[in-house]
């Protein structure tokens, strides 16, 4: 089977990029194309009419709920998978009513965007081979393309979903500045250690930036921020 073309649709260039790197590192697809507006979208798929498209919601003049249904309507062919800021209940039922294959809220963890996309190549595999299914086969295929679910073994050992959750709401909430692990162990109950080894998963999914703190006594400290 060839590579999956994706199309990433994204304002934020940085976010975009960063897509674009986590996409690339995982084996069987490929970006075709990289749209920062909703009118750059329409016209790529036009022309490149890719298997997935990785859609954000929020753009200055419109919302990635309208091209996902433009999708449904004219791109019958073509997956979605939203990644998005928006955690509105209301967003995700439509989300869901528009057929997305699944649902990843920002910021973006390596490991949780990598097993969407190899089950969403599982999913064309199987769909592939399958000529006439029965319950078994659409438990099977239905199973993975739901939104926003994510088990243990999704996550490295050392990290749990719950306490990710906790750090990133807590790296979100900052306003301004950054936040020594010791802080952050504070903050969310648990030890210095915990804490550092959470925040270093983050760095390497490049959604926190670290930065080292000079005072005035000792060695310096290593301070965490979102990264920008």
């Amino acid at each position: 089977m060839s590579s999956v073309q994706v199309l990433i649709v994204e304002d934020d260039e940085r976010v975009a990029d960063i897509q674009r790197l986590f996409t690339e590192k995982v084996t069987g697809f490929s970006v075709v194309g990289i749209a920062h507006s909703i009118g750059e979208a329409e016209e790529m798929l036009q022309i490149l009419k890719p298997g997935l498209v990785l859609l954000d919601i929020y753009f200055p003049k419109s919302s990635g709920i309208d091209l996902l249904w433009k999708i449904r309507s004219e791109y019958r062919e073509t997956d979605v998978i939203l990644i998005t800021a928006a955690k509105e209940v209301g967003i995700l039922q439509e989300a869901i009513r528009g057929g997305v294959f699944d649902y990843i809220i920002k910021p973006i963890v390596f490991n949780r965007f990598q097993n969407t996309l190899q089950k969403y190549l599982e999913y064309r595999q199987k769909i592939a081979q399958i000529k006439t299914i029965d319950q078994r086969d659409v438990d099977v295929l239905l199973r993975p393309a739901k939104p926003g679910i994510a088990d243990e073994e999704e996550m490295p050992k050392g990290i749990d979903a719950i306490t990710l959750d906790k750090v990133i709401e807590v790296m979100n909430d900052l306003k301004g500045g950054g936040i020594s692990a010791e802080r952050l162990g504070e903050l969310i109950g648990v030890s210095r250690t915990t804490a550092r080894r959470y925040l270093e998963y983050l760095v390497s999914g490049g959604e926190v930036a670290a930065d080292l703190s000079y005072g005035s006594v000792g060695r310096p400290e290593r301070i965490y921020l979102k990264a920008e």
